[in-house]
């Protein structure tokens, strides 16, 4: 798209960055075998500890974002995301995305301490991740903040999730459900947020069109982390498994 186009109405802009569901990691072989009950114990739980890196990761990238951002309002706003995963208390719903992520990691049959010492923790998961949080230092922080918005995709995941679950993995612990219960409606808040702002933010083609780039970007590292766990987990090719003494 060149420079010279005009700019798309607020209406097509919107469906256009919506349209990029399609290359969600909800999409991904990994993530279709997961919620069909395709998966075993073992890619669960890896799973689970390689988002965790993620998990622990996002008030990192969500402070960046604030730093970089002049916009005292915007910060107010912003920074309840960090919140939301660090937690306000120690305990109870105010304790935070983070400890409801090693509550579900209990639940699936992980401790604590393999989870926090982040042994399972995949090479291939653990430099996407380190991109994003770099791309959120380093980046304008309107790019940033438009890179967060595969949000827009994730509140219908969490949901089949806490309804299919249960039946396709009844090893599971329930009550280390409560990270995807919690995110329904975060997710939903930090959307209306973060669409507003790129929609008011990038209002001319180029920009647009950047807007895309960075959130294909950020869908890019969903996928290549799942592109990791694919290869350990099913594939049951873990990183290095061909070297000598490996």
């Amino acid at each position: 798209m060149s420079a010279e186009e005009p700019a798309q109405t607020r209406k097509d802009f919107e469906a256009r960055l919506r349209g990029m569901e399609r290359f969600y990691h909800i999409h991904h072989p990994f993530h279709l075998a997961m919620n069909e009950g395709g998966l075993d114990a073992e890619a669960v739980r890896g799973w689970v500890a390689n988002r965790f890196y993620y998990q622990i990761q996002i008030p990192r990238k969500d402070a960046a974002i604030l730093s970089n951002c002049p916009d005292r309002n915007v910060r107010r706003v912003w920074i309840r995301r960090i919140l939301d995963h660090d937690g306000e208390a120690e305990d109870g719903e105010e304790a935070g995305g983070i400890e409801a992520w090693l509550r579900l990691g209990e639940a699936v049959g992980l401790s604590r301490e393999e989870i926090l010492d982040q042994r399972h923790v995949l090479p291939g998961v653990r430099f996407a991740v380190d991109a994003y949080v770099r791309f959120a230092q380093t980046a304008p922080w309107q790019e940033a903040a438009a890179s967060s918005l595969t949000e827009l995709f994730a509140p219908t995941i969490h949901q089949k999730r806490l309804e299919n679950w249960p039946t396709l993995y009844p090893w599971i612990d329930e009550a280390g459900y409560g990270y995807f219960r919690r995110r329904l409606g975060e997710a939903r808040r930090d959307v209306e947020h973060g669409l507003q702002l790129t929609l008011d933010g990038f209002d001319t083609r180029a920009l647009q069109d950047r807007a895309v780039e960075v959130l294909q970007f950020k869908l890019d590292i969903l996928w290549t982390m799942l592109d990791a766990m694919w290869m350990a987990y099913v594939e049951k090719r873990p990183p290095f498994a061909g070297c000598p003494d490996a």
